[in-house]
């Protein structure tokens, strides 16, 4: 799982409230760690695979949305796999996890993994909340047709980048001015949880604004092109309606333990003593919360590929298959209108204006495919049904 308490617990003068959960039944809530992000590992793996008697889907041009859904898969693989590597280490080792709690000098290889580790899982997480919020300001830009393949790499920028320094700036202010002297105060832990919860917060609160404010444009987007809206048009924008609210419920129900936890311990970091007998259900309710945690941050990546793409089988097929190359095939279209020339006369103005029509309702195709994208059926009734498909 991926909370700020994994760094804070590599300080040999932690808090109170970090001791607690770290040391509530450590190879129970490791080994559900490595259950949890073994199968999301592995589910989720499956689900990218092709699959047999699966048709590659045909889109106009690679979309840059594609491609985040994809990063945002990779982010949660790499995440549960430092997660199965720190758990293991922890069940596997607890003598060398043990040296952690001691201020030694001579042997700085529990710390250097125990910090490692938590910035790995921290860094990989918070790269997926960034793509899954640059997911929704492409689609919405997708829609106003103010976004291409170019932007693809304004958003490796923005995610990498901030990823990379919330993480370094939260970890340089936590042990600052060394390891052994972290966490003597809060001015050292709040920038770190503050850090570590911005993108998350982030993605709350603007991604429902982003997606409510998609589907309007896509409704007007269908309605503009043809001037009507057909049942074929309304069910495509409830679908993308659909699949927007299966994505944020996936993160509400991953990451909302998070924020109750992390509530929980910093109410019992405010109290002088954290063992009272009046603060017993809020020190259940922080054990609970931990080890949910461990269940849910894990299985984020499977769930998010059952909202991207839903349930893809498990017929695997991993025979390589001869693609098309784009220039055979502009090839052939060349010759095949060399070889049928259109005479020149009055009807080449309305071949023109055709022409414009057909590129105005191809650019509204690709933007409405590239959002149902991952949805074969979705395709297949925009090609056959929708009005804004029939001038091809």
């Amino acid at each position: 799982m991926a909370s700020p308490r994994l760094e804070t617990y590599c300080c040999p003068n932690r808090d109170a409230a970090t001791q607690l959960v770290m040391n509530f039944q450590p190879e129970v809530f490791c080994g559900v760690c490595i259950g949890s992000a073994s199968v999301s590992l592995l589910l989720t793996i499956l689900q990218l695979l092709p699959k047999k008697g699966q048709s590659p889907r045909k889109m106009p041009k690679a979309s840059s949305s594609s491609t985040i859904l994809l990063l945002i898969s990779i982010c949660d693989i790499l995440g549960g796999l430092g997660i199965i590597f720190r758990s293991s280490v922890w069940l596997g080792f607890p003598g060398f996890i043990a040296n952690i709690s001691v201020v030694n000098r001579t042997d700085m290889w529990p710390s250097a993994f125990c910090v490692g580790s938590a910035m790995w899982i921290q860094l990989l997480y918070s790269a997926g909340f960034w793509w899954l919020f640059c997911y929704a300001v492409d689609s919405y830009l997708v829609v106003r047709r103010s976004a291409g393949l170019s932007t693809i790499v304004l958003y490796h920028m923005m995610t990498w980048g901030l990823a990379v320094m919330l993480c370094v700036e939260g970890i340089a202010l936590l042990y600052y001015p060394s390891l052994s002297s972290c966490e003597n105060g809060l001015e050292h832990a709040i920038p770190h949880y503050i850090t570590t919860y911005a993108p998350l917060l982030l993605v709350l609160v603007v991604n429902p604004i982003l997606f409510r404010r998609t589907v309007s444009a896509v409704a007007s987007l269908l309605k503009g092109r043809q001037g009507i809206y057909t049942e074929n048009e309304r069910r495509l924008g409830t679908e993308i309606q659909i699949r927007f609210f299966k994505i944020m419920l996936v993160f509400v129900i991953c990451w909302s333990s998070n924020i109750i936890n992390e509530s929980l311990l910093f109410y019992l970091e405010m109290q002088p003593d954290i063992n009272e007998m009046p603060l017993k259900n809020i020190r259940s309710a922080a054990l609970i919360t931990w080890i949910i945690m461990g269940v849910l941050n894990p299985m984020q990546g499977f769930l998010f590929t059952l909202a991207f793409y839903g349930w893809m089988g498990c017929r695997v097929d991993l025979k390589w298959r001869k693609r098309e190359i784009p220039w055979e095939s502009m090839s052939s279209s060349t010759v095949d209108e060399n070889a049928y020339p259109s005479p020149v006369n009055y009807q080449s103005n309305i071949h023109d204006s055709k022409k414009i029509s057909t590129t105005d309702s191809q650019q509204s195709n690709e933007a409405i495919g590239m959002l149902s994208e991952g949805n074969t059926s979705n395709d297949d009734r925009l090609t056959r049904s929708s009005p804004i498909y029939q001038g091809w």
